[in-house]
């Protein structure tokens, strides 16, 4: 074979299960931003209040649980404005659980184009998770504007210098919602049943993290059960850097961090296994 014509590309079909790509990832960085800008702007395109919606929806979310965990049943929120404490939770949890939930449906929502032609494949769980983080934004302005102003005219948060950690307290949860989303997907090309499950576990899921409650109202017996959950010190951190309340503990955080990278390892061990052989049984 002569030098004008060898291949200038190889695709080769054997890798380790526990090789990321990333080389290769990063030579369609195109086609991953070319998902993530379809992802943003087809979804609500249809919608009357197209992206008004990702400020609509976590406001209209913490209203409802004003009435219901505030007023009705009357659950603490450490002293903090009620409004700022579930706006934060829901900031944080939505981010999470759409990740989750979309990334965990990649390859069967995805067959069709995962049939007809070659690239990465750790490209469409790395744009859902990428698409979520620019809905987070929007989100995370709101919330900042409304801290903002009780910083200003109240003196009921006190915001720290904490707030320089949130960008690691995303990236593990990007981290977490990912591995566990490969992991899914990968068993829901056998398991089609996965799919309920997820859908419900996730609503049960936000009941064992402290979105609409402090770990500080849970007697002192079950706390440590609360915080085996690795989001738990996610949120504290994160509300203790905002508002000044709950707790920043390093070694639940360090605990927290093991944890979620052991889970991204195991879901990438597994999203490369299936992903050879999805097809035959999607």
């Amino acid at each position: 074979m002569t030098k004008e014509t060898q291949p200038t590309y190889y695709i080769h079909s054997k890798q380790s299960v526990f090789s990321l790509n990333l080389k290769e990832v990063w030579e369609y960085r195109d086609l991953l931003l070319m998902l993530v800008k379809k992802d943003f702007i087809t979804f609500y395109k249809q919608t009357v209040l197209g992206p008004l919606w990702f400020i609509v929806q976590p406001l209209l979310t913490t209203v409802i649980y004003i009435i219901l965990f505030g007023n009705i049943a009357k659950l603490s929120t450490d002293g903090v404005p009620q409004v700022l404490f579930y706006l934060s939770g829901i900031t944080v949890w939505n981010y999470f659980s759409e990740s989750l939930t979309k990334t965990s449906s990649v390859f069967t929502a995805n067959a069709g184009m995962f049939g007809k032609v070659y690239f990465p494949r750790l490209i469409m769980p790395l744009s859902i998770v990428a698409s979520s983080l620019m809905k987070f934004a929007v989100q995370f302005g709101i919330f900042a504007i409304v801290l903002l102003y009780f910083v200003i005219f109240t003196d009921e948060v006190h915001p720290n210098i904490w707030m320089l950690f949130t960008p690691v307290l995303i990236l593990l949860m990007a981290m977490f919602a990912l591995g566990m989303g490969m992991i899914f997907s990968s068993l829901t090309t056998k398991y089609k049943d996965l799919t309920f499950l997820l859908t419900f576990g996730v609503q049960l899921f936000m009941y064992i993290t402290p979105v609409v409650y402090p770990i500080s109202a849970l007697p002192e017996k079950f706390r440590f059960l609360v915080y085996m959950n690795p989001l738990s010190s996610i949120f504290e951190c994160f509300r203790y850097a905002f508002l000044g309340s709950g707790s920043f503990d390093l070694m639940s955080i360090l605990w927290s961090s093991i944890f979620i990278t052991f889970i991204l390892v195991i879901g990438t061990v597994i999203f490369n296994k299936v992903e050879k052989s999805f097809m035959d049984t999607v």
